[in-house]
Parts: C-alpha cells; structure tokens; sequence
C-alpha cells in the first residue's frame, strides 16, 4: 500500500504541486496556527481552498450615529471627543465619539488605556464597525471589529467572508489564509464539456473558487450559485468518474460463463416453500443474464427489509453449482452468517446442494474439516464473516461471491474475497434503502437491481407513537403480548458520547423488565459482548427460551425470530428513519398480526414529528428514504455514513443530488468516448481525479 502512496505522488500532475504543499507555505502560518488550521479545514492548501465560506459580514452599510438601527452590524464615521476609563476595577473603558447627529460610546472590557488611546486619539475622526446597540437614549458598540483611519478604510474590504473555526483560530488569519492559498491556485485545463458550462453559465475552475471566496450578498452562499454548482459537479463527476474507471477495468478483464443446465434452480423452486415475488423473479433474471455472459457480474441487489434478498442470492448459488463451481457469501457478522447458513441450507438442501459455515470461532479439527470440504469441492455453498478471505482459506472453484450488507466491508476485504476464485462473479445486497438520488453517489460502478415487493401473505405491523411518560402502561402491554405467547424485541439507543452509557441504559431496561416480567424470561445483547455469548442469547431467544430480548441496535441486522411479533423501539426520534424501518422490520415476517412502538420523549420539534408520523404512514422503505431525505436534507439523513456515501468537500447533497445523474452520464461517456484518458480532454480529466484524490482510477488504467 506504501508503495502505491509513493507512486501517485510521483505521477501527480506538476500543476497540482503547490495545492499539495503544507499550510505551512502560506504566509504567517508556523506550526502553531497549522495545526489550527489543520482541525478547521485541513492540512494542505488545497484543503483550505475547499473550505467556503459559510456566511458574509456587510460593513458596507452606513449610516449616522442618530440612524443606527439596534442589533445590526454598521459603519459610522465619528470623531473621538474624549475617553472615560472605568473608575473601579471590573468596570468598562468608554470612549465617546460624535458626528453630528449623536454620542456613540465605544465599550472596552480587559482593555489597556495606552492601546486605547493610541488607536482612538482625541480629536481625530475614525471610522467604527460593529454591531450597534441602544439603552435608552445612548448608542454604544462593544468592542467593535474594525477602528480604521480614513486612509486605512478606503483599502479595507467592507464585505468579508466568514469561514467555519476551530478554537483559537481566528477570522482574520483563517481569511488571510485562504488568500494566501488563493494566490497559489493555478489555471487549470477545462476538465468539463464547455457547451454544458455555457449552458449552466459556470465559470472555470479557478474562477469558480475566486468567486466563492468573495460572497457580496447572501445569494452568493447558496449552494445553487453557478461558482458554487460548478465546483460541486467537478467533485461529483471527480468521484464518478473514479466508478465507472473501476467498471470498465472489471468489465475489460474476461469473466467466465456460468450457463448451467437450469435442473438445480429448477429443483430449488420447486422445493421452495413459497411463489417468488415477481420482483425477485425479476432480479434472478438479470442475475442470470450476468452470469451467463462472459464478462463479470458486478451487480446490486438492492431490496427493502423483507424483501427476500436471500432466497434470490439462493437461487444465484444453484445456478453457479449447476456449472460445478462454489458460492461464497459474505456477512458482517456471526450472527447473520449463521442466519443465512440456516436460510440457505433450507431452501438448497432439499434440491442436494450442501451448505456450510465458517467464522472465527470455528477452531482446530472442526475448522481443518470446513477448509478440506472447501478445498475439495465438498461443499457448494459456503457462508461466513470475514474468516472466508483468510490466509489459508482455499475453495475449490469459487465462481460466485455474494456480500450482505455490502456497505460494511471494505473495497479491500471484497478483493480479498474475489481473489480467492478465478474472476468470480460478484453480488452486493443491501437492505438499506437509499433515495434513487443517492444510489448512483454510493453505488455508481454498479448494475441495480431493485426488490420493491413484499412476499404475499405478510401483514405489515402497526406502527404507533406512543410517549415514554406511559412506560408502564406499555409495560403492561408486553406482559399481556407474552402471556398469549408472543416474543418481543426491546430495542434502547446507542448514545455516540458514552459506551458506558450506551450500555447502562440497555442493562437499566432489562433489570426493569427482569423485575416486572421475571427473571428468566428477559434476555439482553449489547456490543460489547462476545460473538458466542451473543449466538447464545439470540438462539434462546429465536427458540423461545424467553419471551423478551432487550438489545442496543445490534440487532439491526441480525437477530432473527421469524414469530417475534412486537417490536419496541426507546427514543426513536433519535434514530434515522431507515434504522427505525430496519428495526421494525424484524416482526411481522410471519402470518400473525405484529406491532411496533415508537417510544419517544417528548415535545417533539416538528420535523422530528412528521418523520415518526411518516413511520405510521408507509412500510415502504424507499419511500420512507425519499421523504427522510427530504425532511431532513444535509446532515447525515437515514445514517447514510453507514452506507458507504463519500463524504464530499464541495457538493452538498440535498441541494446537488440532482447532479449526481448529470455527473454519472458525463463520467459514463467520457470513458466510452477516450477509455484510457489520452485525448486533451482526457488529460484534463486525469488532473481532476488528481484534484480530488480519485487517483485511484487512474491506476486501472493500462496498469489494472
């Protein structure tokens, strides 16, 4: 990986090098205030270049001391009548000013008088800005932001960029920075097709950044202004770019074609103990074609929470055994590779496929005789964590590779695996859902297939809100639900501040229950137990060894008993509304009616109401991610982070998502037109995947 570092390096672009230099190059920036500025935007200069502005101070605005309005920030000219320094200790150093119409006092606290009187001599005009202030009938500006001579103001900008600090950083020398990085941007070669930039009326690039690190006015600072969207676009089209480079290198490199006879899928569904939905009849089909063909499959499955993503992966592994060949599939945890072991074993077994487990806790003999039926084509299917990409973990032909909850693993664990086959096909699922706007950002180098259907007969739970000022009677409820024999999660937040909390409040709730219920029938997971100890409690629980499991969200993807019908989820307005979907999709996966509760505490703030509200409204998961994306917008709508979503410097992504589709069909032509980048424009394209560190697909090129 070192290696790789150093190479990039060597074949960046030399018009690039002063953006990659320290900050330390920047003028009146030592080790000290780098370090500052480091924290607040980044260590480099071009770091920051791409911190803009957040706001605009307008000292453009005069008036007369008389006319000042109350609150607002001003820029008066006055003469200095006369100083009047604190009498007692503690108290403010005042000057008194006049221009005609009134008194303006200036108040100073912790100030030295020499200073004062240096800066505002009696007799002499200045020209104060601040922020005005009246009591009464006087008019007074605390320590005011700016005190400049006449000379002093005619050079002075009155409309100045305010920029995002860390302590001990400030304004001034954050401003000076970025004009000290300004001055070393360079002219860059038009990366993008010039008849979009005339129609969108987009600058070039430096332009762009000059112009969004001078705001005049307050629409200067929208995200939609032409320099602002044009930056944007060169970083969404930066990133995917980089995708479709590392499509067409997987698509370039020759797969192998996985027909089959159709007599293994054929007895799968036949043994099936349902009719597929039509949606998932739909994904398999493509999933097929992809195997079939002799390029490698790169292919999303993407489907709501019950969606039955593993019945299509079920089906994708008999047809890969059809050929003689083996299937991997990969999960973030123990708990789930077990779950689709035992899903997997019950749908392939009955057609005479076999199915086995490995994870780290197989050890010794046991484990020696998992890795001898891999290695010997014993086995068709093998499921686990990330113990499948070991060192010493051999298949025997693997020509498929199935990853859950894709978003988990890293690129590197996933080539990891795939090495482990020679170019095997490859299938990504998700139970996620995630706006169409943002797919294309997370999974832009992907093929997609949706499951936007529920298996027939499911009835989906009823949702409600309910205040956890009626714990009790909630409580009562559970012991009711028990009493006929139901199984209910209990589901506590994570607090990010505090593992130590995170747990308390889970083990406070379960010792709750434990004394309202009994003992035996409330069982607790949390993160910090070990993976056996888990297995153990979630099995007691899926077998109905006991009626309650209090958990953190690790039972988000996990923990799964098909008759737990009652889902309670503690201070849900906390929660994304995909992780609440996820949740609630644990119950109602049976034939009996299920329920879940949103407990939260109240006054709710009003969009924190209509997101719950939106819970009680639909059980359609990508539905809920549109609207979740629209009522919450930037942030970190439905814990995306954990989605795998770039984070971006530039674009913001409720107000360019739009482009995200714009940038996805350039990157996607660019690369159909000029495959290895060579032409004027691909050359400047190279420099833009520099730019913005998505080098990553340059390296494909030739070299891949």
């Amino acid at each position: 990986m070192h290696n790789e570092a150093i190479d990039c390096t060597a074949m960046r672009p030399e018009i690039l090098f002063p953006l990659f230099q320290d900050v330390t190059v920047l003028p009146g920036i030592g080790p000290r205030l780098a370090a500052l500025l480091a924290k607040a935007a980044g260590a480099r200069v071009k770091d920051v270049l791409f911190q803009l502005p957040t706001g605009l101070v307008d000292r453009s605005r005069t008036t007369s001391v008389a006319d000042a309005p109350d609150g607002e920030i001003v820029t008066l000219t006055a003469t200095v009548e006369t100083h009047i320094p604190g009498v007692r200790q503690g108290q403010p150093y005042k000057v008194r000013l006049y221009d005609g119409t009134a008194f303006l006092h200036l108040v100073f606290f912790h100030s030295r008088r020499e200073y004062l009187e240096k800066l505002l001599p009696e007799g002499e005009t200045r020209i104060i800005s601040g922020r005005a202030e009246r009591f009464g009938s006087e008019i007074q500006i605390v320590h005011p932001d700016l005190v400049m001579t006449e000379a002093e103001a005619a050079e002075t900008e009155l409309i100045e960029a305010v920029y995002p600090l860390t302590a001990g950083l400030t304004p001034k020398t954050m401003r000076k920075a970025v004009a000290g990085a300004l001055a070393l941007l360079p002219s860059m070669p038009e990366w993008q097709d010039e008849a979009l930039c005339a129609e969108r009326g987009w600058p070039d690039f430096r332009r762009a950044l000059l112009v969004a690190h001078k705001p005049q006015e307050t629409g200067d600072l929208e995200p939609l202004h032409p320099a602002r969207e044009r930056l944007a676009f060169d970083e969404l089209l930066a990133h995917q770019l980089a995708l479709q480079l590392a499509r067409a290198s997987r698509k370039a490199k020759p797969g192998r074609s996985l027909a089959g006879d159709g007599s293994k899928v054929a007895a799968v569904l036949a043994s099936a103990p349902f009719t597929p939905t039509g949606a998932q009849t739909r994904a398999y089909a493509e999933i097929e074609a992809d195997m079939a063909s002799p390029s490698r499959m790169t292919r999303m499955l993407h489907g709501d929470v019950g969606a039955g993503k593993t019945f299509v992966a079920a089906l994708a592994a008999a047809k890969a055994a059809e050929s003689g060949c083996q299937t991997a599939i990969m999960a973030p945890t123990e708990i789930l590779a077990r779950q689709h072991a035992k899903t997997i074993a019950s749908l392939l077994e009955p057609a005479g496929l076999s199915v086995a487990i490995l994870t780290g806790r197989d050890k010794g003999k046991a484990r020696e005789a998992i890795l001898e039926r891999m290695r010997s084509g014993a086995v068709d299917v093998i499921c686990g964590t990330h113990a499948l990409f070991q060192d010493g973990v051999a298949f025997s032909d693997l020509a498929l590779v199935v990853i859950d909850e894709q978003h988990r693993f890293g690129v590197t664990d996933r080539m990891r695996l795939t090495a482990k086959g020679i170019r095997p096909d490859t299938l990504v699922m998700t139970a996620t859902p995630i706006p169409r706007t943002l797919a294309l950002a997370v999974h832009g180098d992907l093929d997609v297939s949706r499951l936007d259907e529920k298996p027939a007969g499911r009835i989906p739970p009823d949702t409600r809100l309910i205040s956890i000022d009626r714990l009790d009677e909630v409580i009562e409820g559970v012991r009711r639900a028990i009493s006929r024999g139901d199984r209910v999660y209990w589901v506590c937040p994570l607090v990010e501040e505090s593992d130590v909390s995170e747990l308390s409040a889970a083990e406070e709730r379960w010792r709750h229950l434990r004394a309202a219920l009994g003992e035996d029938k409330v069982g607790l997971i949390h993160g910090r137990m070990k993976a056996a100890e888990k297995e153990r409690v979630a099995t007691a629980f899926r077998e109905g060894e006991m009626d309650v499991l209090v958990a953190t969200t690790v039972i988000e993807v996990g923990v799964d008993a098909p008759d737990a019908t009652v889902m309670i989820i503690e201070h849900a307005e906390r929660f994304g509304l995909a992780q609440l979907h996820q949740l609630r999709g644990r119950v109602g996966r049976g034939d009996k009616p299920s329920s879940c509760l949103l407990l939260y505490k109240g006054p709710l703030g009003e969009t924190a109401r209509a997101r719950l509200e939106m819970m009680r409204g639909t059980d359609d998961g990508f539905v809920i991610a549109e609207e979740d994306w629209r009522l919450r917008g930037a942030g970190d709508p439905l814990g995306l982070r954990q989605s795998g979503l770039p984070d971006f410097a530039l674009a913001q992504l409720d107000a360019h998502g739009p482009l995200i589709a714009l940038a996805n069909d350039t990157a996607k032509l660019a690369v159909h037109r000029d495959p290895e980048l060579t032409s004027p424009r691909g050359e400047a394209l190279r420099v833009l995947l520099y730019l913005f560190e998505q080098d990553r697909g340059i390296r494909l090129l030739k070299s891949g």
